[in-house]
C-alpha cells in the first residue's frame, strides 16, 4: 500500500499547532519532558444524528509516526520564531534536542473500519510526555476527518443497500489531501469505488467514470455525441442523458445502444444528473425495457446523500447505482467530527499513576481518567454493549456499564458474556508491532462489524441508543475525582 509520503516526499513533523511546540519547550525547560503520560483520542458526540462513527485514519497515523523525524530545516525554521520581546522563542539547545528525539511511545488503536461510540478511545498514546504532546494535532487532523468521511459513507451505503455507491467528490473536496484521504475513507465506510484516479493508483480502489456534459455540448447534437463516444470507447459506455432533455436523451442512448450491439458491444448504462430522479428513472426504465435493453443500468447523481437516497427508494425509483459527491466528500451536513485528545494519567518513573481529569460545566466535556481500554460484549454474534474501563485494573465478573452523560442509565452485562478489547497494539515502545490489513480487508471488516449491531441502532432516523459507557468502578473513580477537584466532600 502506498502512503502519504509518496505524495509529500518529506516528514510532516511540523504539521502541528505552535502551542504543541511551545508546551514541549516548557516541558523541556521545567524538567518534566520525560514524565510518562497517557493520552486518549476520542469524540464526544456522534456525527450526523447517528449513534456511532466508523474509526478511520490509522494507516495514515502509522505512516506519520514511521517517518517522524525533526529535520535540520525544521529546526532552522523554528529558530526564526520570536517572542513578544523579539528574542528567539526557543533555545538552540532545545532545537538540538528535538533533532535528536527518538520516538519511543506505545500506541494502541481501534482497527480501521470498526464502529466506535462517544467517549470511547480510538487511539491511546503512552510514553514520554513531550512526545505524546507533539503527536496531538496531527493525530486529530487525521482521525477527525477520515472518521467523519467513513461514517458518512457508511450511512449513505446503508441507504443505498445492495445498489453500488460510487464516490464522485474529488472536484468538491477540501484540497488535494481532502480528496485523496477522503476517497480512501469513503471506500472503507462503504463506497464501492471512486472517480479519483490517484486514489485508485495509491490505494487500489476501483475507479469509475465515462463522460461529462461538456462532451455532449462539444458536438452539434446529443445523438452525434453519443455515437462518437461509442466509437471511441465501446467498452465503457454510460451516457449522461440530461444535457438538454432527459427522456429524449434516453431515446438517443437507446438508438446508440442498438448500434453498439451490432459491433458486439453493449451499452452499460445511462446517468441521470438532474431533475426529478424518481420520475425520470421510472420512465427511463420503461423505455429501456421496451427497447429490449433490460441489462442497461440506470445511475443517478446530483447532490445525493443518505436522506435523498432513502426517499428515492421509498418512491420506487428505478435506480441501480448512485454517484455521491459533494455531500459525502465534504461531510456536507456536519463539516467536523469534534474529536479531542485528552490526558488521562501521568507519573514519574517508578511511581504510581496520577489519574487526571478535565472539568467542565458540560457533563459531556468532563474527561475520563485512567489508562483506558474498551471491551465490546456480544451475545450470539450480536453486539450488546461497550464498557470503557481502566486497563490497570481487572474487570469484575459482572460488568455494569454506566452512560457517561446520564449516570442513571446503566446496563448489566451477565457473568460469562463474551467480550473483546478494541484497542490493539500498533507501536510498543516506539517499535511497530501491528499487522495492518489490506484496504479491501478493512472495508470488509467495516461491513461485517456494522452488521453485528441491531438494525435499530444502524437506522438513519432516530436510532436506538446503544449502551456504551464507563464501567461502574471507573465511573465511581471519575465522580470522586470531580468532587475532589471542585472541593466538595467525597
Amino acid at each position: 500500500m502506498s502512503n502519504i509520503y509518496d505524495l509529500y516526499r518529506q516528514p510532516l513533523t511540523l504539521l502541528t499547532d505552535l502551542y504543541q511546540i511551545t508546551m514541549a519547550y516548557a516541558y523541556w525547560k521545567t524538567g518534566t519532558a520525560d514524565k510518562e503520560a497517557v493520552y486518549h483520542l476520542f469524540y464526544r458526540k456522534a456525527p450526523f444524528g447517528g449513534q456511532g462513527a466508523i474509526a478511520c485514519g490509522l494507516q495514515y497515523i502509522i505512516d506519520f509516526v514511521g517517518n517522524l523525524t525533526v529535520s535540520e530545516s525544521d529546526t532552522d525554521y523554528l529558530g526564526t520564531l520570536v517572542g513578544a520581546d523579539k528574542k528567539p522563542l526557543f533555545d538552540k539547545q532545545f532545537l538540538d534536542y528535538l533533532r535528536s528525539l527518538q520516538f519511543s511511545c506505545s500506541i494502541d488503536a481501534v482497527p480501521e473500519g470498526t464502529p466506535v461510540f462517544a467517549q470511547e478511545p480510538i487511539v491511546r498514546v503512552r510514553g514520554p510526555l513531550i512526545q505524546c504532546q507533539l503527536l496531538e494535532t496531527a493525530f486529530l487532523n487525521i482521525i477527525n476527518f477520515q472518521t467523519l468521511i467513513a461514517t458518512k459513507a457508511a450511512r449513505i451505503k446503508e441507504a443505498a443497500g445492495d445498489r453500488p455507491m460510487i464516490e464522485y467528490g474529488l472536484r468538491r473536496a477540501h484540497g488535494f489531501d481532502g480528496g485523496i484521504s477522503g476517497s480512501r475513507a469513503a471506500y472503507i465506510g462503504g463506497a464501492d469505488g471512486t472517480s479519483n484516479v490517484l486514489a485508485g493508483k495509491l490505494f487500489g480502489i476501483p475507479v469509475f467514470g465515462t463522460h461529462a456534459h461538456s462532451w455532449v455540448m462539444s458536438f452539434d447534437d446529443e445523438l452525434e455525441a453519443f455515437n462518437k463516444y461509442a466509437e471511441a470507447m465501446p467498452n465503457n459506455c454510460v451516457f449522461l442523458v440530461d444535457t438538454y432533455d432527459t427522456l429524449r436523451g434516453v431515446d438517443h442512448a437507446i438508438e446508440v445502444a442498438h448500434k453498439l450491439e451490432e459491433t458486439g458491444h453493449k451499452l452499460m448504462g445511462i446517468r441521470l444528473d438532474s431533475g426529478d430522479l424518481a420520475y425520470l428513472s421510472i420512465e427511463a426504465r420503461k423505455k429501456l425495457d421496451d427497447a429490449g435493453l433490460k441489462h442497461v443500468r440506470i445511475m443517478a447523481s446530483n447532490d445525493l446523500d443518505e436522506h435523498i437516497i432513502s426517499n428515492l427508494n421509498l418512491q420506487g425509483a428505478q435506480i441501480d447505482s448512485y454517484g455521491v459527491g459533494t455531500k459525502l466528500i465534504t461531510a456536507f451536513d456536519q463539516p467536523a467530527l469534534g474529536g479531542v485528545y485528552k490526558l488521562g494519567a501521568i507519573r514519574n518513573a517508578g511511581e504510581k499513576w496520577q489519574y487526571k481529569i478535565k472539568l467542565s460545566e458540560q457533563q459531556a466535556k468532563i474527561s475520563n481518567p485512567g489508562v483506558l481500554q474498551v471491551r465490546r460484549f456480544s451475545v450470539d454474534g450480536s453486539y450488546i454493549a461497550d464498557a470503557i474501563y481502566d486497563d490497570e485494573s481487572e474487570l469484575g465478573s459482572e460488568v455494569v456499564v454506566v452512560d457517561p452523560v446520564d449516570p442513571t442509565r446503566r446496563k448489566i452485562i451477565p457473568v460469562g458474556t463474551a467480550g473483546v478489547d478494541l484497542l490493539q497494539p500498533v507501536f510498543t515502545n516506539g517499535k511497530y508491532v501491528y499487522n495492518a490489513p489490506t484496504l479491501q480487508e478493512t472495508k470488509k471488516h467495516c461491513l461485517t462489524e456494522t452488521l453485528k449491531f441491531h438494525p435499530s441502532i444502524r437506522r438513519l432516523l432516530n436510532p436506538h441508543r446503544y449502551p456504551a459507557g464507563l464501567e461502574l468502578s471507573l465511573q465511581e473513580l471519575k465522580t470522586q475525582l470531580v468532587l475532589e477537584a471542585r472541593g466538595l466532600p467525597v
